[in-house]
């Protein structure tokens, strides 16, 4: 199965992108569909992102290192 280039594209993520979970992380009392920030992104292979969850207050919540497939992008 050949991949184009916008579909690698969706699953890219940049340094301060707003993720969204696809899975719930219990270990840090994360749901899926908890929102947080990029806040470091490692090359790879495979690439990681350090995602940063803040309370309502702005608080750190969780920072948590996670693969492409966990995440994707709040809009899509």
């Amino acid at each position: 199965m050949t991949i184009s280039f916008r579909q690698r594209k969706a699953d890219m993520f940049e340094l301060y992108d707003v993720v969204e979970l696809r899975e719930a992380i219990p270990g840090e009392d994360l749901p899926a569909g908890a929102v947080g920030s990029v806040v470091h992104v490692f090359d790879g292979p495979p690439p990681a992102y350090e995602v940063e969850f803040a309370d309502a207050d702005g608080r750190t919540v969780a920072m948590v290192t996670l693969r492409t497939d966990q995440i994707t992008h709040p809009d899509g």
